[in-house]
Parts: structure tokens; sequence; C-alpha cells
């Protein structure tokens, strides 16, 4: 079993300052499945609880020199501590920003290896990067675990495929940060949080407690999927009516979700999308925020780049 590459400036920039402060929001360990062409970092796809993210990219958009191996199909899985993954990036990002005594610039390689820490006796793995400056030499040592089984890589190749399947209709979301300094001001009402998304380009999120109920409605937002015209009668009536009508009419889906998994999935703004959108899965099994990246400089999709993460509903929803 066998990991080496460079990180490309672009991968340094992409890890440090957007997808690792984000990821390390949602929680503190995550998976790294590095294959022939991709590298991801996912979150408690082995296990059902909890929040599920995967964050995905094409290798070259992350590495260049990129050399993988190993008797899982050249697909490796391990976990990490994402607080200390960054604490390394960071700082080997901070040697390669010089240059070297000819002028050219630093490359920082990361490789797997076992090294013997002091005072044990077996050799452990460890995710080392390594940079060279003018004046000074980086070599750090992330821990890792033992990296996974065969059976384990191919249940985590079987839990990423599944991830990947879209909810039918997806409305986008408003600002993120707006969004956030919401939720803030609603968790405070209780623990749980009703989400309401229909075809028509409607998402409402609210709170409910004993005596009150607090919620924001956004209207008319973009729709990628299955689509429809709201009725001309709804206009007049609330948005508590409409969103009842709605799920009879089978145009529109509700669930209820973590005040907190709702929360950690919009620290993903750290990230730095360009936009995002809600759906729900069908029968109302997950509440999906799918995070969209374009090519700089156009309102086209990168493709190269993706990130999604999928709440756990506190009940079985309503279709």
């Amino acid at each position: 079993m066998k990991f080496k590459a460079f990180l490309t400036d672009n991968g340094v920039y992409l890890l440090e300052k957007r997808f690792l402060p984000a990821l390390d929001k949602l929680g503190k360990t995550c998976h790294v499945y590095l294959t022939r062409d991709h590298a991801a970092f996912l979150h408690n796809l082995l296990n059902g609880h909890g929040l599920h993210s995967v964050a995905q990219f094409r290798r070259e958009v992350l590495f260049d020199d990129y050399r993988i191996s190993s008797q899982n199909d050249d697909r490796i899985a391990f976990a990490v501590d994402i607080s200390l993954l960054h604490r390394a990036v960071r700082s080997a990002a901070t040697v390669c920003c010089g240059s070297s005594s000819d002028g050219s610039n630093n490359r920082l390689q990361i490789k797997l290896v076992k090294k013997l820490p002091p005072n044990c006796t077996q050799p452990m793995p460890f995710l080392t990067f390594e940079t060279r400056g003018y004046k000074s030499a980086v070599i750090q040592d992330v821990p890792i675990s033992k990296p996974l089984s065969r059976t384990q890589v191919l249940e985590l190749q079987s839990a990423l495929e599944t991830a990947q399947d879209m909810p039918q209709t997806l409305v986008q979301a408003p600002d993120l940060v707006q969004l956030q300094n919401f939720v803030d001001r609603m968790k405070y009402l209780g623990d749980s949080l009703n989400v309401f998304i229909s075809k028509y380009g409607d998402l409402l999120v609210e709170v409910s407690a004993t005596m009150i109920s607090l919620g924001t409605e956004f209207r008319k937002m973009m729709v990628i999927g299955e689509k429809a015209d709201a009725p001309a009668e709804d206009l007049i009536l609330s948005a508590q009516s409409r969103s009842s009508r709605s799920i009879l009419r089978g145009d529109a889906q509700s669930v209820q979700v973590s005040v907190k998994h709702f929360s950690k999935s919009l620290q993903c703004h750290l990230a730095k999308p360009d936009c995002a959108f809600y759906g729900i899965a069908p029968q109302g099994s997950c509440l999906a925020v799918i995070f969209q990246f374009f090519i700089p400089g156009t309102h086209q999709t990168d493709k190269s780049i993706s990130l999604h993460c999928r709440l756990p509903v506190l009940d079985p929803g309503s279709s």
C-alpha cells in the first residue's frame, strides 16, 4: 500500500483556507478516501448516526505527480483528526510560501509512511507532509488510523455511491450566513427544526415550542429537478396553509431535523461555495444540502469539486 503526491498551490489553498476549516466544524474526525482519480473527505458514512458529509475532488485539483497503489484496486482509506491535518497543512504552507535558494518554488509532498514513535514497539501509520524552504525545512507527521481493510473499503465505496443519490427537487437556499444568523436566533426555542420544500421553489424553516412558532420563508427560489407552478389560489394563503395544501397535492415534502445538525451544515459556508440547494430524499429519509462551486470567473458548475451534507430526520416526514 503506497501513496505519494505533491500538493498543488491551488490544493494547498483549497484545503488550508476553505475546506478543512469547514470540515472541522462538521466533526472531529473523518475518513480520507483516495482512489486513482479522486480524493474525498467523508464524515459518518460508515455509521448511521449524525450528519453525513462528502467533500470530493478530482485528483488534479489537489495534487500533481500523484502515485497510489494498493491491493484494494488502488483504493486507500483511513481516519484522521481534521484539526491535526489542518495544522500540518497550514505549517507546511507557511514554509512553502518562501522560495528556494535558486528562486524556484517549493513543493509540498504528502505521503503515507510507517514510523516507530517514541516509547513504542510497533510502527504506526502516518500521513507525512514534507517541504523545504530557503532557510528551513518542515516534516510533519499526522497520525492516522490503520488503513481500512478490503471489506471496509468496499463498504465505504458503497456508502459513497449511495450518498450520491440526489433528491428529485432541489431548491436554492438564500445566503448561508444570513440563514445561519436566523438559526442562531431560533435555536433557543427548541432542539428540532421543521424544513419544508416545494416544487414551486418555496423553502420554509421553522422552530416550534409549546407556546410559540418562529420561522422564515423564502419563496420562488431557483429549482433544479422536478418543478411546478403554484396554484393562483395559494397566493392569498398563509405559509402554513400553503405548505399543508402543497404536501397533500404531492408537490412538497417536509421533515424535522436537529437544529444542531442544521446549524453545523451551514458552517460549510467556510468552504466558500457559490450557492447551495436543499432537497428532501424520497420518503423523507433525509435532508440533503448540496453546495455548488463555479469555475472561477464564470457561472458554470465546477464538476471537479463537490460538497454535500445529509441530515438525518427526527421523524419519517411527510410527502
